[in-house]
């Protein structure tokens, strides 16, 4: 499939729609960005692609000419439909004016968002893309990326969407996570904490015998 594609754009042709829609979703990962950046907006009107398996970088060039194709739809209801297959390549700030739209975005969808635009949006803006869907948000609360964005956010924020989200950051906290140990259930706390705490003087005591003897 690699070799046809090279072959016809080596012979000049267009990725033009009928291009696109021979090349389909299962290659069109395979272009690469000087491909990419030959196709016409305007083609991406008449394409059905879908990019969840494309790299990042195919998905950021797709969707800046996907969003100039569509920009005369950018007032309608029909936007967000058409815009749909190329958000994982959209801006935060992009996001943040879809959460104005009510566009009732699936929780899949806001999972395979760019992760550095994910990260950026507050649980209010989320709630605005989510939208109908915001309880399903609570189904995914462990499943990255989705987890990793909840650590960064402030509890008193997340408990404002009322669907039981735990795992923000308290006021006055940062959030760092670490590995889970299970403590020794052959020694009580105390003893350990105190063993821990005199560990620095018996190493030292242990270190001068050394020298000594």
């Amino acid at each position: 499939a690699s070799r046809i594609i090279r072959r016809y754009i080596d012979l000049g042709n267009p990725l033009n729609a009928t291009a696109l829609n021979a090349i389909g979703t299962r290659y069109v990962c395979l272009l690469n960005e000087t491909d990419l950046n030959m196709i016409d907006p305007s083609s991406l009107k008449l394409a059905s692609l879908n990019l969840s398996a494309c790299s990042q970088t195919t998905k950021d060039i797709l969707y800046v000419k996907a969003k100039r194709a569509f920009s005369d739809q950018h007032n309608t209801p029909a936007y967000y439909q058409l815009i749909l297959p190329y958000l994982g390549g959209a801006p935060g700030v992009d996001l943040r004016a879809l959460s104005k739209d009510n566009v009732n975005m699936n929780v899949s969808t806001l999972a395979e968002l760019r992760r550095d635009a994910l990260m950026s949006l507050t649980p209010s803006e989320v709630q605005g893309l989510l939208g109908v869907n915001l309880a399903d948000l609570k189904k995914w609360q462990y499943k990255p990326p989705i987890w990793n964005w909840i650590q960064v956010q402030k509890q008193s924020e997340l408990d404002k969407l009322q669907i039981g989200l735990t795992g923000g950051t308290q006021e006055g906290y940062i959030n760092i996570v670490t590995p889970k140990f299970q403590a020794p259930s052959s020694a009580p706390l105390g003893p350990v904490a105190m063993t821990l705490h005199l560990l620095p003087a018996l190493l030292t005591s242990f270190l001068i015998m050394s020298v000594l003897s």
